[in-house]
């Protein structure tokens, strides 16, 4: 029987050296304008964020890497998947004071599977 479910998240590189600084055991805390936390379901989804966004954003340092870890299903289970979007965007939206239990369901460690940078501008 399967109790965890695999999730992934998109993050930049400060939140990345974040999670390497926990020894890959945990998200860090939300900052004060960020009151989710959104995990998402599909790899897809999360490659299409960092790649897409996080590459363009400032706050990232413009790279995106996908992350993989899993979750006990018994915590996931007070939580709805929400669609937002298309029906491939699917994520959980934890509240950022639930935040420090959810990193405490997480089973094994976090993997950063994927890293996306800007493309190199063609020269005119």
């Amino acid at each position: 029987m399967n109790d965890t479910t695999v999730l992934f998240r998109p993050v930049g590189q400060k939140e990345l050296d974040l999670i390497i600084e926990s020894g890959y055991t945990a998200f860090p805390p939300r900052l004060p304008y960020q009151p989710i936390f959104y995990p998402v379901i599909t790899e897809e989804y999360a490659v299409q964020i960092a790649r897409d966004w996080n590459t363009k954003d400032k706050a990232s340092d413009y790279v995106g890497y996908v992350t993989r870890f899993s979750v006990k299903n018994e915590f996931l289970d007070k939580y709805e998947v929400q669609t937002v979007g298309s029906s491939s965007h699917q994520e959980y939206w934890i509240p950022a004071e639930d935040l420090p239990e959810f990193n405490s369901n997480i089973v094994g460690k976090i993997e950063a599977i994927a890293c996306f940078r800007p493309e190199e501008e063609s020269p005119q």
